[in-house]
């Protein structure tokens, strides 16, 4: 049976599941994974690979499901490369991936790595049609994602928890749910039209901005109140100011072109913290 809607040979079955790899939704995850490994001081390679692959499955798995459910269920996009078989396969590979990955944590960390593993996969199946259609669930999908991505990252190399990674996931879930309002707000006209919720559909796109930005204020105020408790490290507050100055630009554009700006300041915002956490430059010198 196809695998690929147009193309043929492996070549052509290649790029079209390669076609599910979304940079632009792909890289945070994945460097949320290597960010918590940096909180914890010292990393094993092999486990930053291990936790890091597993989030590259999960987000693969979610990418799949999600072009899945719009184009051959719902009948909202207008082409996918891939058969109906040709996904059902590629959740399959993505799903043993990520299996072996939780067996190889098990193995080499503990029962609790993959318990917070695991989380990761379900989101991200259960993504479309189950949790997109509810205005909370369809926001904070993918930055819970993010979050478990920082603590899993973490633990797989202390093997504890402790509350620094707590409250960089805590940051990240309410600063990226801020910026999935505005992404959602895109497709205000259409998901109304089809009575998906989203939070743009609930309260209208004037009140959704509103809900956003008070949700990236809140995550930057806390990044600052962090930091003048001494759980983050000084320097985190001009990670604060970054995102900031993209989020005053973003809020004078339209929901496109605004959300790739947030999504991009949201990489700065990350680099900043992982150069906070490495180095401090401002804490060394206070």
């Amino acid at each position: 049976m196809a695998l690929v809607r147009d193309g043929t040979g492996i070549g052509g079955t290649a790029r079209a599941l390669w076609s599910q790899v979304h940079p632009v939704f792909m890289t945070p995850p994945l460097a949320a994974s290597l960010f918590g490994a940096i909180l914890a001081g010292s990393i094993d390679p092999v486990l930053a690979a291990g936790h890091v692959l597993a989030m590259f499955a999960a987000v693969y798995t979610a990418h799949v499901k999600d072009g899945y459910v719009d184009f051959h269920v719902r009948g909202e996009d207008e082409d996918h490369p891939l058969t109906v078989t040709g996904c059902h396969v590629a959740l399959g590979l993505s799903t043993v991936t990520f299996a072996l990955c939780c067996l190889a944590l098990g193995v080499l960390v503990d029962a609790t790595a993959v318990v917070l593993v695991v989380p990761t996969w379900l989101i991200a199946y259960h993504h479309a049609p189950q949790l997109d259609t509810n205005p909370v669930t369809a926001t904070t999908g993918y930055p819970l994602g993010i979050a478990l991505a920082v603590v899993g990252g973490f633990y797989v190399q202390a093997a504890t928890l402790t509350v620094v990674p707590l409250a960089f996931a805590l940051i990240f879930l309410i600063l990226l749910s801020g910026v999935k309002v505005i992404d959602d707000a895109q497709d205000y006209v259409y998901d109304r039209s089809i009575e998906k919720r989203t939070v743009a559909v609930v309260v209208g796109p004037g009140r959704a901005y509103s809900v956003a930005y008070g949700l990236m204020t809140l995550a930057l105020v806390a990044v600052v109140g962090f930091a003048v408790a001494r759980i983050f490290p000084a320097t985190a507050i001009l990670a604060a100011l970054a995102f900031a100055v993209v989020a005053l630009v973003a809020r004078r554009a339209d929901p496109e072109l605004a959300t790739m700006l947030l999504i991009r300041g949201s990489y700065v915002f990350l680099a900043v913290l992982v150069t906070a956490v490495r180095f401090d430059p401002i804490g060394d010198l206070v």
